[in-house]
């Protein structure tokens, strides 16, 4: 069987809407293999050729005159997109991240990402707790991941607390073995199913073994119990 290979990936910017002008500032990708971290990473700035909000920085810490000396996401592009690959790509609140990285391809020329192969933990989490709290800090603590080093966001980092949270929420890395949780019926999850036998595919066809008891096996059983000295249950008779 093939291996699979996924991305999770994180992105940071300057605000809320690409089409107002904001712009991408950080990316942060971490590559799964089989639902397991491979410690390939691909991670870089980028110098959003505008100012830094106060509002954004304060979220992020990023500043404009540390971003000022990065490269422009064009000259990176190239090396992005390899790394992409054809893999699927699961994002918290994937349309958000889609839409800024689609933003810098076309400033780029380059086609946009296809949505088709968009996965949002925040709907999986919607579905799987409904009503609750579905930000990253609020998943990390149902599942017990530490992110006690998360003192602000950072697209590496968050990338990296997410593809725990993913593996958790697909049904942990007990998967295979029956003992995940219902989490494991996301469609992100692969299923394992053992196909029938046909009939004629030359395996011998047994008669399915009788589990009553036989009128013999009861009447010994009858005899044995009358023999009971004091059984326990006639206590509450």
């Amino acid at each position: 069987m093939a291996s699979m290979r996924e991305i999770i990936f994180d992105t940071e910017t300057t605000g809320f809407d690409p089409r107002s002008g904001d712009r991408l500032v950080e990316i942060g990708c971490v590559e799964l293999i089989d639902r397991r971290e491979t410690g390939v990473t691909f991670h870089a700035y980028f110098n959003p050729e505008r100012d830094m909000p106060a509002a954004a920085e304060a979220v992020h810490g990023l500043s404009i005159q540390f971003l000022s000396d990065k490269p422009l996401f064009a000259s990176r592009v190239d090396e992005l997109l390899e790394f992409l690959g054809d893999a699927p790509l699961i994002a918290h609140n994937a349309a958000f991240d889609f839409g800024f990285v689609n933003a810098e391809l076309a400033r780029a020329g380059r086609g946009a990402l296809d949505m088709a192969r968009m996965c949002c933990t925040v709907q999986m989490a919607r579905k799987l707790h409904p009503g609750a709290k579905h930000s990253l800090d609020a998943l990390c603590t149902r599942y017990g991941i530490d992110r006690s080093h998360r003192v602000k966001h950072g697209a590496l980092l968050d990338a990296e607390l997410l593809a725990h949270l993913y593996i958790e929420m697909t049904g942990g890395r007990q998967i295979g073995l029956g003992l995940a949780s219902s989490a494991a019926t996301v469609s992100a999850t692969v299923a394992i199913s053992t196909p029938a036998v046909p009939r004629d595919s030359g395996c011998p066809f047994r008669e399915p073994r009788p589990h009553v008891a036989s009128a013999a096996e009861l009447a010994r059983h009858a005899e044995f119990v009358a023999g009971l000295n004091q059984p326990l249950w006639l206590d509450t008779v």
